[in-house]
């Protein structure tokens, strides 16, 4: 029997680099909009990995595929990692990721690169047919840089700098980026437990 994925999102950008991480599974990975979900979901949890969770038991009641969330966000250490779980509504949910990005430079004007460590954090969660649910955490450190770079991203991606590349993630290639991304490292490791499901399916 065969079976999809359903990602719990809107969001094109994620849905190109999600679609790229879980090629080669025997399955159809569809947005909430493909799968004619409508998920009005109250993020109201205080890690990544209770949103997650919240988001994917919330599309899960309305199919019987498999179903993928994440949450994820940046956080600054010298900002009490601001802006964190948040980080979508940060300076509101309507607000540009641009306007958002000049407040953060803004705020950390003056400090020193070795006080502006900072992390890319995204949690996965995946809720089985049968109510199982998993949640995979992925890492990427780095340094908020001084301007914003770099075409290849969204979100924080041209303010969030790697040392080991000198450049913001907003200027990696599409597959270094998912190679290295705090989204890519979570998907890997639920990838690994979604084929083991799906070989059984």
């Amino acid at each position: 029997m065969k079976t999809n994925i359903v990602f719990a999102t809107g969001n094109e950008h994620k849905m190109q680099e999600i679609r790229e991480i879980l090629a080669g599974l025997p399955v159809e990975v569809l947005s909430l909009k493909e799968a004619e979900i409508s998920a009005d979901v109250n993020e109201n949890g205080t890690t990544f990995e209770e949103n997650a969770v919240i988001k994917a038991k919330a599309a899960a009641e309305q199919t019987d595929a498999i179903v993928l969330a994440d949450d994820s966000g940046l956080e600054i250490d010298y900002l009490n990692r601001e802006p964190g779980i948040y980080s979508a509504r940060y300076m509101g949910e309507d607000t540009s990721y641009e306007v958002k990005n000049k407040e953060l430079l803004r705020r950390l004007e003056g400090v020193p690169k070795e006080k502006r460590t900072a992390r890319f954090v995204c949690a996965v969660a995946a809720v089985f047919p049968d109510g199982e649910t998993l949640v995979r955490r992925g890492v990427i450190e780095g340094y908020i840089g001084e301007k914003p770079a770099g075409e290849n991203g969204f979100g924080y991606d041209p303010i969030f700098y790697l040392e080991e590349y000198r450049c913001s993630t907003a200027e990696l290639s599409r597959e270094k980026k998912n190679a290295l991304s705090h989204r890519g490292r979570a998907l890997r490791a639920v990838r690994e437990e979604l084929e083991k499901r799906i070989q059984g399916v």
